[in-house]
């Protein structure tokens, strides 16, 4: 799981990117909406929303000129999952 992590914390490590996803937690919305939020260009939201898709963190569809964006919780599933394993062991000594 090492490269979709990577990916995913690449994703994450981005605050505009963190808000984004927190801006589609509850709704699917079009990616002006969603852009409406930052003050950045056209080129530079794209590659934002291109990260995210790439780590699996958000699906898009097209809908004639509009694209639409939604989080996609199966990697969060697997990142919290990892992330309590993780911590499970933080515990334990090495022997």
């Amino acid at each position: 799981m090492a490269g979709p992590l990577n990916e995913v914390f690449k994703a994450i490590a981005d605050p505009t990117r963190r808000e984004i996803l927190r801006l589609l937690r509850h709704e699917e919305l079009r990616a002006g909406e969603v852009a409406a939020h930052f003050d950045m260009t056209k080129p530079t939201m794209s590659h934002h929303f291109a990260v995210l898709r790439e780590a699996g963190l958000v699906t898009s569809r097209r809908e004639g000129q509009t694209i639409w964006y939604s989080l996609d919780t199966t990697v969060l599933e697997d990142v919290l999952a990892w992330s309590m394993e993780m911590a499970r062991g933080a515990g334990r000594k090495k022997r």
